[in-house]
């Protein structure tokens, strides 16, 4: 059976299914290959390397299935020769917190993966260093005093000097070298005797950070700036938040994460195509230790629409409280993506569906959307809701009531219509009853076909008709509305049937969520192109009772998926967290999410000519927003208050700079009126330096 295994493993490593480009440094001897077999004895492994300096992301969903699961299906490895390790990539302290490092495990674990096992980068801090030191002494590492201005400039200059190599001219007449301090570096031919001292005393915390550094002696030639003597080492006095006190000295990224690949017996090493220029220090610096190299596979990112995938961004969504936090409903994180109702089983889903390539694309939330419905519609328990209630009393109740004869007005309705096994529940009309707002008008319309004065409608599962007689105001506001019910045999057939909640209700809180952004693809202006409709409350909405023992607030955990519901003809809904409601007391809050909507109804949902005209109102706006954006883009911050169309006939005095001093009526502006304006000015300067780099 081990023989059997093996040659399966031998029979993988020769697949081309997961391969990237070919470098020189790439290629394994044959004692390491021999090594790593009687190691992994027949085992592939895949690593999963987040870094824990956010919380985890739908990308990083994508990344999970690919390690955990779809690598090993293209590679056609067999269930019993998989293994994926966990690792927390936990090399900057400044970035990285206990929260966050609980947060990774609680998602991947709610995702459902089971690593083989869990590591962490800074467990390999002394190994690591200890290959440093076997760098220096190789002559392949030295410690350097450059500024990081003149890192910028040496980077710089080896740049222009590629590319002039790239096109056949000479780059010491295109680009001549000034001074050998700055390329290849004052430091870098010093002595080993020399590095080794003082890397020594950047370990013992003998320097300041940002004084010195250790840079690997690469190639300052290459068309690879990736390859410019890239720095391993910082000198950071930050405690580690899982190493502890122990270190002050912290290797970088591109430094570790190849070397614990290697160390872990990783096979294959997956990451994004971004990733693709960092193949050649990932290679060179295990060349350089001789070491397994692993087989990289870079596959492109996960671009969803109307969202942002940069933990930089997210951080800013936070930190400027543009939403509620990490885990807020409209976030991508895999916390966010739970609070709002979307369950391990939609996210896996999804993910597997796409699937994992090098071509780059945008994938349409739609897509997200509609697996989410597949997912929910045959698992969820339906219950009627309405966002908006109005009441509704029922003028002839009694009367009908009567009729009903002992079943009275409660009727059995099915959890679910198309899965008997989800039970059943009752709902009982009474007196008065309410309707959401959306399934009344005062004035009707040929293309609504809900309720209106003097209207019939349906009532679900009453089985009659729904008259409107009266409609009563508070002001412009409806306050109620006087009704009749009309369930006789000859009653004219309704064109659809909508839904109430009785009296006696829950009332509860409800989040409606739509696109975090206005537009598909966020650009460089991504703060501007935020959506200020992503999150709409309503707190006065109502739900039948019969789901009261469901909604406690004890069986709400925001490492789980919460109770799901469908509000019929409104969407999926979860609840949320912030529920406090006592189901024993009806006492509390009780708040839910929306999660998706459903598929619109055509037949019944058709747009009138009043909201197709509001619709292209509001598309028109947005398009006069956008050239106003385009235009201000053009305009030099000095500028600003002279040209933008904004401030045309406010000022008549300028200063040196631009900054306005009069009004145009010639009244000299306060400091405190100037100092605003100045603000204004950096926050288009800011906007405007942005626009020019994209």
């Amino acid at each position: 059976m081990a023989t059997d295994t093996a040659a399966a493993a031998a029979a993988i490593s020769t697949t081309n299914a997961l391969t990237g480009r070919e470098l020189e440094w790439a290629v394994n001897s044959p004692e390491l290959l021999a090594e790593h077999a009687s190691i992994n004895k027949g085992i592939v492994r895949t690593r999963f390397p987040p870094e824990p300096n956010g919380y985890l992301h739908i990308g990083h969903a994508k990344s999970m299935n690919m390690n955990f699961s779809l690598a090993f299906d293209k590679l056609g490895v067999p269930m019993e020769s998989r293994r994926t390790v966990f690792r927390y990539d936990d090399t900057n302290p400044d970035a990285e917190t206990p929260e966050y490092i609980d947060s990774l495990r609680r998602d991947l674990e709610w995702l459902g993966w089971k690593p083989e096992k869990t590591t962490y980068s800074s467990d390999n801090f002394q190994k690591l260093y200890e290959l440093a030191v076997e760098l220096i002494k190789r002559g392949l590492a030295y410690v350097c005093d450059m500024t990081k201005a003149e890192m910028e400039a040496q980077r710089d200059l080896a740049k222009k000097r590629s590319s002039a190599r790239a096109v056949g001219k000479d780059p010491d007449e295109e680009f001549p070298i000034p001074s050998e301090d700055i390329l290849p570096g004052r430091s870098r031919n010093t002595s080993v005797e020399r590095n080794l001292k003082l890397f020594e005393e950047m370990r013992l915390g003998l320097h300041a950070e940002g004084t010195l550094t250790l840079r690997l002696k690469m190639d300052f030639e290459s068309a690879n700036p990736n390859m410019y003597d890239l720095v391993a080492y910082r000198i950071r006095y930050t405690p580690h938040p899982h190493a502890g006190k122990g270190w002050c000295i912290y290797p970088n990224y591109d430094f570790t994460h190849g070397i614990c690949d290697s160390l872990e017996r990783i096979d294959y090493s997956i990451c994004t195509l971004e990733f693709e220029t960092r193949r050649e220090p990932y290679y060179w610096i295990l060349w350089a230790l001789d070491m397994y190299r692993p087989k990289v596979y870079e596959m492109s990112r996960l671009n969803l629409e109307y969202t942002v995938l940069s933990k930089r961004r997210l951080l800013k969504l936070v930190n400027a409280k543009y939403v509620r936090g990490w885990d807020d409903p409209r976030m991508p994180t895999i916390s966010g993506l739970r609070r709002r109702g979307y369950t391990k089983e939609i996210i896996n889903t999804f993910c597997n569906d796409v699937g994992a390539t090098r071509a780059m694309n945008v994938i349409d939330m739609a897509k997200l959307f509609q697996v989410a419905r597949m997912k929910l519609a045959d698992t969820t328990r339906r219950a009627m809701a309405c966002l908006e209630p109005i009441k509704v009393v029922i003028s002839n109740f009694a009367e009908e009531a009567a009729k009903a004869g002992e079943a009275g007005m409660t009727f059995e309705v099915q959890n679910s219509p198309t899965d008997e096994s989800l039970g059943m529940h009752s709902v009982t009309m009474t007196e008065s009853i309410f309707i959401d707002s959306e399934d009344f008008r005062l004035e009707d319309d040929p293309n609504y076909f809900r309720l209106a004065p003097n209207k019939p409608v349906g009532l679900k599962y009453f089985g009659g008709n729904l008259i409107c007689d009266k409609v009563v105001k508070d002001g412009e506001k409806i306050k109620e509305l006087k009704c009749h019910v009309d369930n006789s045999a000859d009653r004219p057939k309704p064109k659809s049937h909508i839904t109430w909640v009785p009296s006696d209700g829950i009332t509860c809180e409800v989040r409606v969520y739509n696109h975090l952004f206005t537009v598909p693809e966020p650009s460089d202006l991504w703060e501007d192109e935020l959506n200020p409709e992503s999150e709409v409350l309503y707190p006065n909405a109502i739900i039948d009772p019969s789901v009261l023992s469901l909604v406690d607030k004890n069986n709400v955990d925001k490492w789980q998926s919460n109770q799901a519901l469908q509000f019929e003809r409104l969407g999926y809904f979860v609840v949320d967290i912030d529920t406090t409601f006592d189901s024993s007391t009806n006492e509390g809050k009780l708040v839910f999410n929306r999660t998706v909507n459903l598929k619109e109804d055509k037949a019944v949902k058709k747009v009138s000519d009043a909201e197709a005209e509001k619709k292209r109102k509001h598309a028109e706006q947005q398009r006069k927003d956008a050239e106003a954006r385009d235009i201000l883009m053009k305009i030099e911050p000095k500028d600003l208050f002279r040209l933008a169309p904004e401030y045309q006939g406010k000022y008549s005095k300028y200063d040196d700079t631009g900054l306005p001093t009069h009004l145009a009526d010639g009244t000299e502006l306060t400091k405190s009126a100037m100092k605003k304006l100045d603000k204004e000015r950096a926050k288009h300067a800011k906007k405007f330096a942005k626009n020019k780099k994209n």
